[in-house]
């Protein structure tokens, strides 16, 4: 009781000390500034303005420099790729890229090729549907005299053809004749989509309502913001109620998924072919095949009309598609050199890390924050993947890995020594060496969740990477094992 009575009074003397001192401090604050003030007034007024302005820049950097430090700042906005690009945009991309070192064959490749359709003149008009629409069968209709390949089992084109045809004022019209999308090989979807951005017309063939794969088709080649006919082929199975209303269906979804098509530019047709007919006789009955004939009069007509709105403008329309097609090849190649770049960042940090753990073993929590090597390690690979982070966000993503890598540290040691029991020769496994592998190993990890959260998010934030840290690191630490294992055991090797 006595002790508890000594404390409550120690208590409030200390409280009372606080307070005399805070009122002293807070009387000779104040006539401070009154006896400042008074000498400001009697003196000249540009003194007292002077010191004002000096007062309040002084108080503006100060709540700047806070707010930087201690307010987090959102990242920037990811940049619109959709918006259409121009010749120099994407020819200064490219040269940035190149002296990166970026592999931009793909995209050099579409300007030449687009380069060369500007120099020939003629136009593209691309067939795009999905397998077994009778695409092929309407171009050879529209040419009967082309040598196209024709087979009744579907997806019987898996490569890109051209043949030539012209129109009625005598402009050459290079009808491309794709592979059908929907098929087993994703890859000649990516084809066709591809041949479809390089033409200045596209005509999309279908034979019934769209599916909800035509639909997205469909969508997208709005997108690429140049002419495009929907066609329905085979429209001689249906009477002539139900093509009207397939025909109100096809408008109807053109205007839902964003189209603005004229009428005309939907139209019904028939690519003709063959058809087994069943005939009676006297002697019974026989099956022979008749050709049909084609009914394609209202696409050729739908065709001249786009023709006939200027070439100038769908030059225009097609160039800007392949600028599009150029910046996302680029892209790729550029997803593909930050993986083979951060790999090598990460393996040189790696062995930065074993090398350092071998000259001094010093096994513990802290494990992973060693000095400038995750701070090294964490800015490159943020700086290649675009992302500006604080030094406050850095040092608060590594002391938040700094308590995972603690946890961790048992099973990378235990990774540690079954990985190297597994090369031959060594003997008995040192206990520095172990504690080696085991650091690359967690900065091995560190550097790979980082790049995983980089990708996602295209920004370092501290608690989202460290989580990913934690979730992952048991995956990372068993994946990079032998490898730095082997880094541990070359420098072992080289330092005897």
């Amino acid at each position: 009781m006595k002790l508890d009575r000594f404390l409550r009074i120690s208590i409030g003397l200390i409280v009372l000390l606080v307070f005399i001192i805070a009122i002293a401090a807070l009387l000779f604050m104040t006539e401070s500034a009154l006896n400042v003030w008074d000498r400001l007034v009697q003196g000249p007024r540009i003194i007292l303005y002077g010191y004002l302005a000096m007062m309040l820049a002084l108080a503006v950097t100060a709540i700047w420099l806070i707010v930087r430090l201690v307010v987090r700042r959102k990242p920037a906005p990811a940049k619109n790729t959709k918006r259409p690009l121009d010749k120099t945009e994407i020819l200064n991309r490219l040269r940035e890229a190149e002296e990166a070192g970026v592999k931009t064959d793909a995209a050099q490749a579409e300007l030449r090729e687009l380069a060369a359709r500007q120099e020939t003149g003629s136009v593209h008009l691309c067939f795009f549907g999905e397998i077994s629409t009778g695409k092929s069968s309407l171009i050879k209709a529209l040419i009967p005299e082309a040598d196209v390949a024709i087979n009744p089992v579907g997806g019987s084109t898996i490569d890109i053809r051209h043949y030539r045809w012209r129109d009625e004022s005598g402009t050459q019209i290079l009808l491309t004749d794709v592979p059908g999308t929907g098929g087993l090989e994703g890859e000649l979807d990516e084809i066709a989509a591809e041949e479809a951005q390089r033409a200045q017309l596209v005509v999309f063939v279908c034979d019934g309502d769209l599916t909800r794969n035509e639909s997205r088709a469909v969508e997208w080649l709005l997108g690429l913001a140049k002419p495009l006919v929907l066609v329905l082929n085979k429209s001689d199975r249906y009477s002539p109620d139900e093509q009207a209303l397939l025909m109100e269906k096809l408008l109807d979804h053109l205007g839902d998924l964003g189209g603005d098509a004229a009428r005309d530019q939907v139209v019904a047709v028939s690519a003709g072919g063959e058809v087994d007919v069943i005939e009676r006789r006297g002697d019974g009955e026989t099956t022979v095949r008749r050709q049909r004939p084609a009914d394609v009069g209202v696409l050729v007509v739908a065709i001249n009309r786009l023709l006939g709105t200027g070439a100038g403008e769908l030059d225009v329309q097609r160039d800007r598609a392949v600028f599009r097609l150029a910046a996302d090849k680029l892209a790729e190649a550029e997803v593909e050199y930050r993986v083979h770049r951060a790999e090598q960042i990460i393996r040189s940090s790696t062995r930065k890390a074993v090398l350092g753990a071998l000259a001094a073993v010093s096994p513990g929590s802290d494990i992973v924050i060693q000095g400038f090597l995750g701070t090294a390690m964490t800015r490159e690979l943020c700086k290649l993947f675009g992302a500006a982070p604080r030094d406050l966000d850095i040092e608060e993503f590594l002391t938040l890995s700094q308590s995972r890598a603690g946890k961790a540290l048992p099973l990378s040691l235990a990774v540690a020594g079954n990985g190297l029991k597994a090369f031959p020769g060594i003997g008995t496994v040192a206990g520095g060496l172990v504690h080696a592998v085991a650091y690359g190993l967690i900065f091995d990890a560190l550097g790979r969740s980082l790049v995983m959260t980089l990708q996602k998010h295209g920004a370092l934030d501290p608690g989202t990477a460290a989580k990913e840290f934690e979730e992952g690191i048991s995956e990372h630490i068993e994946a990079g094992v032998r490898q730095v294992a082997r880094m541990a055991l070359d420098k072992e090797k080289s330092g005897n």
